[in-house]
């Protein structure tokens, strides 16, 4: 769902004219214990680590005129009852992640209810500020309920109920699952019969040899994007390392030309607006990073089967989508862009313990780092009301686009996909190291004009700069192409210098067998980068008083390159070799010292 950027109305209301809490008992369910989901682990680690009004997520709920507090809490009761996810927690020792989920028999929750003599402001918009202020506190996972429900009431007549969830037992489909069926208790109809599986079944399904297979076969996707692909898509001088966290403003674009664009390109390419919208995104990523490939998370709700089609947990897992965009026009990314999302989308289901383990392994392994530094998210698909009255309301202008507040962010760029009729609503939280305000609005801006372009005719890809506007990103000579990586050979020096305590150190280009074997495109569009006609990197260092092993200097680095400068990739061989040359920036005077030892702490299997 969205980040909690919005203003908080509340403060700007005033106060509710009575504040009270009500107790809700529920008995009825089966009392059940086993292991996590895999996408209640991959949120789990997420609710551990990151501020809870980013992780936590939240929903209103209107309420029909005429229903009473008593009918609201019957439902409320109904629901919790009917959903294990609803009855769990997540029982785990001090400083451990849960392993485990417990579902209660019986328990209760409580309901705030906030009494006015009116509603203050739009009601609407009012409830959506008590929602979004839930959110803030982390849940305690060993014992909470994991829903923070609040109830609107004017003269004591129900108006709205104002929830936050736990992203660990929901996520955006959940909500809206619970939302209808909370409207269908209250006009008095049945509920059907569950048919997707609780999440202890779930996790069950995951834990089966089939459910094994598919998460293996998700981490060797992952594996082989991490070794070949881009480690970061903007490296560039101005650049900061994906995973150092900046403050970005939310810049919303809301356009109609961009809609009527996009749904021509759509038409004239036969392809759905999701895959266009997709291709032109990644097409404008790549080119303004001057990459042959873009690289993005793609957050997925995995309800491909019918089995979690409806069930109430959170199943939300990252696709990494890695696509190459060397193709002679748009139509053909547009192509290509359809069988990498779904191969993307494919393995989006995977033990994510297993999956940090593997990327902590690769990257020390491949000198690289990763973060989520592109990250798109279309919830354009979701029904309307779950995505909260800004997000709903807006002009009706042809083209606008507005600045809203900052929030700080792991990323360089994130962009949440709202709506795509009748306007194209989208914002975009640009690092501001990598874009000025100018280009975060520019980058918007080119997209609607690559889709206008798109519904007229195909366009080359040699021409996205004149159709859009958008320059790629200036590098100086010294940066090179290194392992599929765009690396700064004197960003490398003075990072290994500092990982080796200040010994001299020089950072050559070299020719020679060295480097990630790639070079091999997949059907579904992803590729490796091809090395063959790269450079790689030759580190020597001066051996000091106590000599490094190669494999001691590639640790001490790989140790310093989540926190360094843009650029930063390990060499591919290190030489320690004799006192330093008395002239250190000629490569062949180092080339001639005495070898003390030579070798290389980087993997080259994908």
């Amino acid at each position: 769902m969205t980040p909690a950027v919005g203003k908080d109305t509340m403060h700007q209301n005033p106060p509710p004219l009575t504040t009270t809490t009500v107790t809700v008992a529920y008995a009825g369910g089966d009392e059940r214990r086993g292991p996590v989901t895999m996408g209640q682990a991959n949120m789990i680690r997420c609710i551990l680590r990151d501020d809870p009004t980013h992780i936590n997520i939240h929903d209103v709920w209107p309420v029909p005129e005429g229903t009473t507090s008593a009918a609201v809490t019957d439902a409320l009761r109904a629901l919790t009852v009917r959903h294990e996810g609803l009855r769990t927690t997540f029982p785990h020792p001090p400083g451990a992640a849960p392993v485990g989920q417990v579902v209660t028999a019986e328990g209760t929750f409580t309901v705030t209810v906030l009494d006015h003599a009116e509603l203050p402001g739009d009601p609407a918009e009012y409830a959506e500020s008590v929602a979004r202020a839930a959110r803030a506190g982390r849940f305690d996972l060993d014992r909470e309920f994991p829903v923070r429900i609040t109830l609107l009431t004017v003269a004591g007549q129900p108006a709205y109920v104002a929830l936050a969830f736990s992203h660990a037992v929901a996520d955006g489909s959940a909500m809206a699952i619970l939302r209808e069926e909370f409207a269908e208790l209250l006009a008095g109809k049945e509920l059907p019969e569950l048919t997707s599986l609780p999440p202890v079944d779930l996790a069950a399904v995951e834990a089966s040899p089939a459910g094994l297979r598919k998460s293996e076969a998700s981490l060797r996707y992952w594996e082989r994007i991490l070794r070949t692909g881009p480690q970061e898509m903007f490296a560039e001088p101005r650049g900061r390392r994906p995973g150092t966290d900046e403050e970005a403003r939310q810049l919303t674009l809301r356009s109609r030309r961009g809609g009527q664009a996009l749904a021509g390109a759509a038409r004239r390419t036969g392809h759905p607006e999701a895959t266009v919208l997709m291709a032109a995104w990644c097409a404008l990523v790549a080119h303004r990073a001057g990459q042959d490939s873009c690289v993005t998370a793609v957050p997925s709700a995995n309800r491909f089967h019918a089995r979690v089609a409806r069930s109430v947990t959170t199943t939300s897992q990252d696709a990494l989508l890695h696509l190459d965009v060397r193709v002679p026009a748009f139509d053909a990314l547009v192509s290509r862009t359809w069988g990498a999302v779904l191969n993307a989308y494919r393995h989006s289901q995977f033990d994510s313990v297993r999956l940090w383990e593997m990327i902590d392994r690769v990257t020390a392994e491949r000198g690289s780092h990763f973060g989520r530094d592109v990250v798109f998210n279309d919830v354009s698909a979701l029904p309307a009301p779950l995505l909260g009255t800004e997000m709903q309301n807006g002009g009706d202008a042809e083209q606008e686009l507005t600045w809203g507040p900052p929030q700080a962010l792991p990323t360089r760029m994130l962009a949440f996909t709202y709506r795509t009729t009748p306007q194209l609503h989208i914002s975009l939280w640009a690092a501001p190291s990598v874009f000025t305000p100018e280009e975060a609005e520019g980058f918007l801006s080119g997209l609607v004009l690559l889709l206008e372009a798109a519904a007229a005719g195909d366009v080359p890809m040699e021409a996205l700069a004149e159709v859009t506007g958008i320059r790629p990103a200036e590098r100086g000579p010294d940066w090179l192409r290194v392992d599929g990586c765009w690396v700064s050979p004197d960003a490398v020096r003075e990072t290994l210098g500092r990982a080796v305590g200040g010994l001299p150190v020089h950072v050559a280009e070299e020719p020679g067998p060295y480097g990630s074997a790639a070079g091999v495109a997949d059907t579904d569009g992803t590729a490796g980068e091809a090395s063959g006609a790269e450079p790689h990197l030759t580190a020597y260092i001066a051996c000091g008083e106590t000599p490094l092993a190669p494999e001691e200097a590639h640790r001490a680095l790989t140790a310093l390159i989540p926190a360094a400068g843009s650029g930063v990739l390990a060499p591919h061989r290190y030489v320690i070799i004799g006192n330093p040359p008395t002239e250190p920036d000629r490569s062949d005077a180092w080339r001639r010292l005495n070898t003390i030892d030579e070798g290389t702490g980087r993997s080259r299997q994908v």
